[in-house]
């Protein structure tokens, strides 16, 4: 506990000291976000490069603090090709295909190294769950760490949110992994949440700088392959649920959005102004207000999370089931799925 406690301070003070030097970096190259679209919330220009204090912090904590394995040296290698992309992408742009096919190639990096999901929930079974086909455990493998990836960065769209639910997403893993005794996985997620924390102040409205893709597509990846060591490696684990729920704000809100797209006759991949943030502030929440609340709502999935992984397969699927019943919903007489922006 008190080496998980060191390495998340560390991460924390790594971030938020080169954080400004990002900041500096940026501006001095011209990484800069400038508001030409109208589904942007901010009117100046804001410089891009957070995400390389959070690569930074991440990364030396991992070489630090956790055991120099074959897994971990994967994982590594995975993030650093995400964050090169990151990089080119916030100050030249990239193609939305390039950026799928860099992200494939991440992920086939970690699952090199190990990261598999090797179980899924089965309520019939005696176990209660079972073993996956090794085709198809690549196939749904591959699928979560690169739709994990993305979901943070679809999200990053105010002040303070990404890195904020990023920061409870890895937060809620860390105490279902600590349950569970997946000592690894508590050090990696203390790292992470550390590594958000320290840049938020940064972040958080009005923000001086942003973490761009290169932020927000490292968060996403690292979260995914931590989900998949800790929660649903195991035989211990009830289901898949508990990662879904774990990361259930940017999950449905990406989610929401795919479908939003389809049904609307729009490339999924062709980005909008209604998201739920963008939903919160149109009713009249201000940044702040409209991020509090979106922390809110991923504690109260963070605590589900936790319910299921407590919970014996039936018991935590009926949950989980219900849940995204009320959240499909919610969403639907929200307006989630009904496209304003023309």
């Amino acid at each position: 506990m008190t080496q998980n406690l060191i390495a998340f301070i560390s991460a924390v003070i790594i971030s938020f000291i080169l954080t400004p030097w990002a900041r500096r970096l940026a501006i001095k190259v011209g990484a800069l976000d400038i508001p030409k679209e109208s589904r942007k919330i901010h009117n100046k220009p804001m410089p891009y490069f957070g995400g390389l204090a959070i690569y930074v912090s991440i990364m030396a904590c991992m070489f630090v603090y956790m055991p120099h394995t074959s897994a971990n040296y994967h994982i590594m290698a995975g993030a650093t090709v995400i964050v090169l992309a990151g990089v080119i992408d916030d100050m030249f742009g990239m193609p939305a295909k390039i950026k799928l096919f860099i992200q494939i190639i991440a992920a086939l990096i970690a699952m090199k190294g190990g990261v598999r999901i090797h179980f899924i929930t089965n309520p019939l079974s005696e176990a209660g769950i079972s073993r996956l086909f090794d085709w198809l455990s690549f196939v749904i493998t591959l699928f979560w760490l690169v739709g994990i990836t993305n979901t943070i960065n679809l999200i990053d769209g105010v002040d303070g949110l990404a890195s904020g639910v990023a920061g409870i997403a890895a937060t809620t893993l860390l105490f279902t992994a600590a349950r569970l005794e997946y000592n690894f996985i508590v050090m990696q997620c203390a790292i992470i949440a550390g590594a958000s924390l320290g840049f938020l102040p940064f972040n958080f409205n009005p923000a001086k700088i942003f973490m761009g893709d290169t932020g927000s597509l490292l968060l996403g990846y690292m979260l995914a392959v931590t989900s998949v060591s800790g929660m649903v490696k195991s035989v211990a684990v009830v289901t898949l649920a508990v990662p879904v729920f774990a990361l259930g704000l940017p999950i449905f809100d990406t989610t929401f959005a795919i479908i939003r797209r389809f049904i609307n006759n729009k490339p999924v991949m062709e980005a909008d102004k209604d998201h739920l943030h963008h939903k919160l502030m149109r009713v009249g929440l201000n940044q702040r207000q409209t991020v509090l609340v979106l922390y809110f709502i991923s504690m109260l999935l963070g605590i589900v999370s936790v319910i299921i992984a407590d919970a014996d397969p039936f018991t935590g699927l009926t949950v989980a089931t219900a849940v995204v019943v009320v959240a499909f919903v919610l969403a639907k007489k929200a307006g989630l799925f009904v496209r304003k922006e023309q």
